[in-house]
C-alpha cells in the first residue's frame, strides 16, 4: 500500500516564534499515524502559497498550515490551484487564528496537533474573489486598513489587542465610500463604512460578528455598515462588544451565494486579513471546496465504534 504523504507548512515568525520548537514533535506524530511527513518553513510573502500548490500538484494527502490567518490564507490559495485537493490541517500559531477557533481547534499547539491524527474531516466552503481565494472573511472599508497598518512587533507584544489599539487610532480617518453591492439579484447602492463577507461566525476576534454564519452551508454572511457619524460608530462598537450589533439601524445583514461589489474610487480589499487586490470584485461561494480536519466529538467516536461492530 502506498504511503500517505503529509507536508507541514509553518511560519517560523508566527506567535512569538513558538512554532519552531514544536516542529519535531508534530512530524513524529504524523509519522506515527502512518504519514511520510516533512516540513517547510516559510521564507517570506507567497512562500506558503507556492509550497502548498507544489505539494498539491505532487499528490500529497495532507497539508498542515501552521501560523496565523495570513499563513492559512496563502495555503488555501495554494491548495486551490488543483482540482484534487489534499486534506487541510490547521495549527493556530499566529496572532489571529479566527478560522481555527471557529472550527473548534484548540489554541494549545499540542492539543491542536492531536487533531491532525485523531480528528475528523469535514467539508468546508471557500470564497473566490476574482482569482484569489479566502476561507473566513472578505472585507473592505476604512476599518479593514487596520490589519495592514499594525506592525508585526506590536502584534507579537499585544496579540489581538494590537488591532483594537490601531482601530481606535483610525477613528479620526473615517472615510465613507459609495458602493454598489449586488447580492443574489438584489442591489444595495449607498455610502458605506465597511462591508464584509463572512464564512464563519468568528471574525476579528469577535465570536458572533456574523451569528448565522456556517462554514459549510454554501452561503456568505454579508454585513454592511452604512455611512454613519462618529457617535453612531461608537454606539455600533458598544453593541458589537455585547453581540447586539445587528440591532443597529445602520447595519444590513443578509446571506448570499454570490456578491459583486463596485465602488466609486479605488479601495483595497481584505481577504483573511491580507491584501487581496482592489475592488471592484465578484465573490462566489465554492461550497465544500476543501476537506479540513476538526476535533472529533464523543458522538463521532461512538458512531465509528458502532460501524466497526456491524462489520
Amino acid at each position: 500500500m502506498e504511503t500517505k504523504k503529509a507536508r507541514l507548512i509553518y511560519n517560523p515568525l508566527a506567535g512569538r516564534e513558538l512554532m519552531k520548537a514544536q516542529v519535531p514533535d508534530i512530524l513524529d506524530r504524523l509519522e506515527d499515524a502512518g504519514y511520510e511527513a516533512s516540513a517547510h518553513a516559510t521564507k517570506g510573502p507567497d512562500s506558503a502559497r507556492a509550497e502548498a500548490c507544489r505539494v498539491a500538484n505532487a499528490g500529497f494527502d495532507l497539508v498542515v498550515s501552521a501560523g496565523g490567518d495570513g499563513t492559512l490564507f496563502e495555503v488555501v490559495n495554494g491548495l486551490s490551484c488543483v482540482e484534487k485537493r489534499p486534506t487541510l490541517g490547521i495549527l493556530p500559531a499566529g496572532t489571529s487564528n479566527d478560522f481555527a477557533s471557529a472550527l473548534g481547534i484548540p489554541d494549545d499547539l499540542k492539543q491542536a496537533a492531536s487533531v491532525l491524527t485523531n480528528g475528523k474531516r469535514v467539508p468546508v466552503d471557500v470564497g473566490r474573489a476574482g482569482d484569489a481565494y479566502f476561507i473566513n472573511i472578505a472585507a473592505a472599508g476604512y476599518l479593514t486598513e487596520v490589519t495592514y497598518d499594525t506592525p508585526i512587533k506590536l502584534k507579537n507584544m499585544l496579540g489581538q489587542l494590537a488591532y483594537y489599539v490601531k482601530g481606535i487610532e483610525k477613528l479620526q480617518d473615517i472615510t465613507p465610500v459609495r458602493a454598489k453591492i449586488t447580492y443574489d439579484g438584489k442591489v444595495f447602492d449607498e455610502e458605506i463604512m465597511i462591508f464584509m463577507l463572512a464564512n464563519s461566525s468568528r471574525v476579528g476576534g469577535f465570536e458572533q460578528l456574523a451569528p448565522r454564519a456556517s462554514f459549510s452551508d454554501g452561503l456568505f454572511d454579508l454585513l454592511i455598515a452604512r455611512k454613519m457619524n462618529i457617535a453612531e460608530l461608537l454606539q455600533l462598537g458598544s453593541l458589537l462588544l455585547r453581540g447586539e450589533h445587528l440591532s443597529h439601524p445602520r447595519v444590513l445583514y443578509v446571506q448570499a451565494r454570490e456578491v459583486t461589489v463596485e465602488v466609486d474610487h479605488p479601495l483595497r480589499m481584505n481577504l483573511d486579513g491580507e491584501y487581496g487586490g482592489d475592488l471592484a470584485t465578484r465573490f462566489v461561494n465554492l461550497r465544500h471546496h476543501l476537506d479540513v480536519l476538526v476535533p472529533a466529538s464523543d458522538g463521532d467516536e461512538q458512531e465509528e465504534h458502532d460501524e466497526h461492530d456491524e462489520n
